[in-house]
C-alpha cells in the first residue's frame, strides 16, 4: 500500500461511481489523500489502512427505523462501539436496525461494505439523514471510502462539514454516542 495525492491517474480498473467521487472532489476543490488496497468490509480489516493514511477510517453505519420510512448514515469513530439504543432517543426515531442492501443500492448507490459518507452525493432526494457523533469534529481528517471498498480516502473534516455537504444538500445531526451499554 502506498500513500497518494488526489485521485488514480487512469480511469482503467476503477468504477463509474467510484469516479464520479473523485471528479466531484475535484470541482469543489477538496483535496485528499488515497491509498488502494485490498478488499475491507469491516473496520478491523482497514488498521493497516489507518498506519499509511496516518487517520482512522470512520464506522459509517446505514440505518433505518422499524416501519422503514427513514433512513440514516451514522459516521462515528471507528473504533467506538454502536448500540442502537443509545442513538434512538437521540433521534426521536424507532428502534433502528441496519437497513437492506437493497435499501443502500436504492438510496446511496453502494454496496455492503463499501457505505461511505461520500455516497450523499448520490441522494438527490434527500432521502437519507446524515448522523455525526460529536466526536468526529475533533478529528482533523475524516477516512472514508470512495463508494468502493477497495481505495480510501482522508479528507479534511472541515472540507467535508463545508464544502461537500452543502453541495450534496445534506445537514448532518450531531449526535453523541459514548459506546457503552
Amino acid at each position: 500500500m502506498k500513500l497518494e495525492n488526489g485521485r488514480p491517474a487512469r480511469i482503467d480498473g476503477r468504477s463509474e461511481k467510484e469516479w464520479t467521487v473523485y471528479e466531484l472532489l475535484s470541482l469543489l476543490g477538496i483535496s485528499y489523500d488515497r491509498v488502494d488496497h485490498p478488499a475491507a468490509s469491516t473496520i478491523e480489516e482497514l488498521a493497516d489502512v489507518d498506519r499509511v493514511l496516518g487517520t482512522r477510517m470512520c464506522k459509517n453505519l446505514f440505518l433505518t427505523n422499524s416501519n422503514h420510512s427513514a433512513y440514516y448514515l451514522l459516521l462515528m469513530p471507528g473504533d467506538k462501539p454502536f448500540k442502537t439504543k443509545e442513538l434512538s432517543p437521540q433521534i426521536g426515531s424507532t428502534r433502528l436496525s441496519f437497513a437492506s442492501a437493497e435499501d443502500m443500492e436504492k438510496y446511496l448507490h453502494l454496496t455492503p461494505g463499501a457505505v461511505t459518507v461520500l455516497s450523499l452525493a448520490f441522494d438527490a432526494e434527500g432521502a437519507v439523514h446524515l448522523l455525526i457523533d460529536r466526536d468526529l469534529l475533533g478529528e482533523e481528517y475524516i477516512g472514508c471510502h470512495p463508494m468502493v471498498n477497495t481505495s480510501s480516502l482522508r479528507i479534511k473534516t472541515q472540507d467535508l462539514l463545508e464544502r461537500f455537504l452543502p453541495e450534496t444538500g445534506h445537514t448532518p445531526t450531531l449526535v453523541d454516542l459514548k459506546g457503552v451499554v
